[in-house]
C-alpha cells in the first residue's frame, strides 16, 4: 500500500512540475496540443499546460526589438557610391501571427528592412539623400510597416545613422561648399559697397549746399592723422585757397604746405583751433593764411 501511495504522490509531484509555469509581464506563451495552435496566448503570471508532452509552448517576448541594419552598399541613381547604416524599432503586436505566419520574424523584418532601404535609396540622387533623411526614414516605415503587419509586426520607427561618402566626394563637396560661401561673401561685400555708396552720395549732396562743411571736415581729418606718429601726410589744398584774394598759388601752396607741416608735429601755437564749426573761423583762418604769404621767404 505504501508503494503505491509513493508512486502516486510521484506522479503528482510530476504532474505539478511539468505543468505549471510563470510568464513574465512582457512575455506570452503560444501553446500548441498535440501539435495544434491554441487560439489565444496565455500569460503573463503562472499558467497551466498537459504534462509529458502533450502541450508545447513557445515564449515571444513583446518588448521593442533593435534591428541593426548592417552596412548597405547603394549606388545612388547619379552613380555615386555610398554606405548606409540604419536602425528599425519593432514591436509584437499578435504573437500568434509572429509565430505561426513566419518562421523567424526578426530576421525576416530585418532583411525586409535592408532590402526596402537599397531600394529606396538607389532611385534617389545623393543630394536627395543628404537633405531628405527624414523623408527617407519615413517612406521605409510606412512600406515595412504594411509588409510585416500579416507577421504580426509593427514598425513603430526607422532611422538612419550614418552615409558613407568616398573620400573623393567629401573633397568636391568641401571644394562645393568653399565656393558657395565665397559667392555669398562677394555678394554681401558688394552688397555693402552698394548702400556705402549711396549714403555717399547722400552726404555729397548735403556738403555741396554748404561748402564751408567740407573744409571742415578737411581740417578735422588732418587733425586726427596728425595723431599718429611716424606718417607722411599728403595734404590736398582746395583750389579756391590757392586762387584767393591776391596770393600766388605758389606762394598760398607753401604756406598751406607749412600749416600741414606744423599740424603733422603737433605744434598748437602754429595752428589756430581746427575743431570749431563757424564760417567765421574758417575765414579767419583763410585770412590768416593770406598775411603769411605777404612775408618774403
Amino acid at each position: 500500500m505504501i508503494p503505491f501511495l509513493f508512486g502516486i504522490l510521484v506522479g503528482v509531484g510530476l504532474f505539478l512540475a511539468t505543468s505549471f509555469r510563470v510568464l513574465r509581464e512582457y512575455e506570452r506563451a503560444i501553446v500548441f496540443r498535440l501539435g495544434r495552435a491554441r487560439k489565444r496566448p496565455l500569460g503573463p503570471g503562472v499558467v497551466l499546460m498537459l504534462p509529458f508532452g502533450i502541450d508545447r509552448a513557445q515564449v515571444v517576448d513583446l518588448r521593442t526589438k533593435v534591428l541593426q541594419i548592417p552596412t548597405q552598399e547603394v549606388i545612388t541613381r547619379d552613380n555615386i557610391s555610398i554606405g548606409v547604416d540604419a536602425v528599425v524599432y519593432a514591436d509584437v503586436a499578435s504573437p500568434a501571427d509572429a509565430v505561426l505566419r513566419v518562421e523567424s520574424y526578426l530576421p525576416a523584418t530585418l532583411q525586409l528592412a535592408a532590402t526596402t532601404l537599397r531600394a529606396i535609396i538607389g532611385r534617389m540622387e545623393l543630394d536627395e539623400v543628404l537633405a531628405k533623411r527624414a523623408e527617407i526614414n519615413q517612406e521605409v516605415q510606412s512600406i515595412l510597416d504594411s509588409r510585416v503587419e500579416q507577421w504580426g509586426v509593427d514598425i513603430t520607427a526607422v532611422e538612419i545613422k550614418d552615409i558613407t561618402l568616398p573620400t573623393e566626394m567629401k573633397r568636391a563637396m568641401a571644394r562645393q561648399a568653399e565656393a558657395e560661401r565665397e559667392r555669398r561673401a562677394k555678394i554681401i561685400m558688394s552688397e555693402g559697397e552698394l548702400q556705402a555708396a549711396a549714403k555717399l552720395a547722400e552726404a555729397a549732396r548735403l556738403i555741396a549746399g554748404q561748402p564751408a562743411a567740407l573744409q571742415l571736415r578737411l581740417y578735422q581729418t588732418m587733425v586726427e592723422v596728425s595723431a599718429q606718429p611716424n606718417m607722411t601726410i599728403v595734404l590736398p589744398v582746395p583750389i579756391e585757397l590757392l586762387a584767393g584774394q591776391g596770393g600766388s598759388p605758389g606762394t598760398l601752396g607753401q604756406v598751406a604746405a607749412a600749416t600741414a607741416a606744423a599740424i603733422a608735429a603737433k605744434d598748437k601755437a602754429a595752428v589756430p583751433s581746427l575743431t570749431a564749426g563757424s564760417k567765421d573761423e574758417i575765414d579767419a583762418l583763410r585770412g590768416q593764411l593770406e598775411e603769411r604769404s605777404k612775408v618774403p621767404t
